[in-house]
């Protein structure tokens, strides 16, 4: 039995929300772990942030649990005692579906660290099942290698994603398209996927999607486009608005599109810095924004400005971008909604 034979369907992200799920960082899975502190810092940021909208669940390692709790003080900011590799609870965490009578279940994806490139991850691949128990909400084991940053729902039964993520070989070499297509099917309960070509230039997610697309509303998508054709994002950002033109939805919608410029080029020690706008998160009544600073003061304006006029009935709430980034994510990388049903 299925998810979808029993009515379950992933909610839109932007649907309401019971809590948000994010985990602890843990110092020795760090690319740079001499910035610990500051990551800790940023992350705290972010956590506050949250919960200024909605409660938050952190995720903490039982020997961080005492110290993590001592840094936050607020009623709505719990922390929950699980053991893990790495921070990126969006991509090892589960992914909530909700069925026609109000039931709330969890998809149990199998994880292998963005395609084995950061070992160990078993601690990982145990993080969603013990969510699922903690909170007594029912689960379904996918047998399908998946992160949730690689995917985007329309809560009307579109999903989209890249191409380089999903048939990459490192993630699951036995299954073809439509095989992958028909697990996405029975376990998120949509009928269409779009299929964009690549993510964002230096993504070392192999092209997650969370920072190159996401839809606004059924029938309408951002796109984050570069207009520089010395830039490697110039090329991969129009090859996926061509798609998106001439895509339609699972209603049979054209899309709409809405266009946000990236912000400037960037690196640290000689490696680009996937910098995204669309790595922002929906929280209840409001909008958590990374944003960049110094050279990027211009187009996080208008990044602000844009995703304001998109949801004017939302608060944007920005975070300092580059407290993390460095890591590999951003915003929407370390968060996994729970939505609220009735």
């Amino acid at each position: 039995m299925y998810p979808k034979d029993l009515t379950y369907t992933m909610p839109p992200e932007w649907a309401p929300h019971s809590r948000t799920f994010i985990s602890w960082p843990i110092q020795d899975s760090m690319c740079y772990p001499d910035a610990y502190s500051e990551i800790c810092e940023g992350y705290s940021e972010l956590i506050r942030a949250i919960a200024e909208f909605e409660p938050v669940t952190v995720i903490v390692n039982p020997e961080d649990l005492d110290r993590v709790k001592a840094r936050f003080t607020e009623n709505n900011i719990s922390c929950l005692a699980i053991e893990h590799n790495d921070a990126w609870l969006r991509d090892n965490g589960p992914t909530f579906v909700a069925a026609q009578d109000g039931a709330l279940a969890g998809i149990n994806w199998r994880f292998n660290a963005w395609g084995g490139k950061y070992a160990p991850w078993d601690l990982d691949d145990q993080v969603a099942p013990q969510i699922l128990d903690h909170y007594g909400v029912r689960r379904f084991d996918a047998p399908l290698v998946m992160e949730g940053g690689s995917f985007h729902v329309d809560g009307e039964g579109t999903l989209l994603t890249t191409e380089e993520c999903l048939l990459n070989p490192n993630r699951n070499p036995e299954l073809s398209r439509e095989q992958i297509e028909e697990q996405l099917r029975l376990h998120l309960g949509i009928t269409k996927v779009i299929w964009l070509k690549r993510g964002l230039a230096g993504d070392e997610t192999d092209g997650h999607v969370d920072n190159a697309a996401c839809f606004a509303a059924p029938g309408r998508v951002i796109l984050q486009v570069c207009d520089d054709p010395a830039d490697e994002n110039y090329a991969i950002t129009q090859e996926n608005l061509r798609i998106l033109e001439q895509a339609v939805d699972a209603a049979g919608r054209s899309l709409e599109i809405v266009k946000l410029q990236q912000p400037p080029y960037a690196e640290h020690e000689g490696n680009r810095l996937t910098l995204s706008y669309l790595n922002f998160y929906f929280v209840n009544g409001g909008i958590v924004l990374p944003v960049f600073g110094g050279a990027a003061e211009e187009t996080d304006r208008l990044a602000v400005q844009a995703l304001q006029a998109e949801f004017p009935d939302r608060r944007i709430r920005t975070v300092n971008g580059m407290a993390v980034i460095r890591e590999g994510g951003n915003v929407h990388c370390t968060t996994q909604q729970m939505p609220a049903v009735r």
